[in-house]
């Protein structure tokens, strides 16, 4: 899979929310590094399993829809 650009603000953004959670559920103090080291993991070693299941699950959606299109059949 091609690498994950996001732009600046995103990355800021996504650092900030890592950073709060931590601060939040572990009553940690993270700083930018550790939470940008945090999110280039995710983005290199999870994201494909996301992006895999959303391909799935929009599979799903889409087959749904069109197997509905044979019930507005009229003969």
């Amino acid at each position: 899979m091609d690498k994950i650009n996001l732009s600046k603000e995103k990355k800021a953004k996504m650092i900030s929310s890592i950073k709060k959670y931590f601060q939040d559920e572990r009553d940690e103090d993270l700083g930018d590094l550790a939470s940008s080291m945090i999110l280039d993991f995710f983005i290199k070693d999870l994201a494909a399993e996301f992006y895999n299941q959303g391909v799935c699950d929009s599979y799903k959606y889409m087959s749904d829809r069109v197997e509905e299109l044979f019930e507005i059949q009229k003969y």
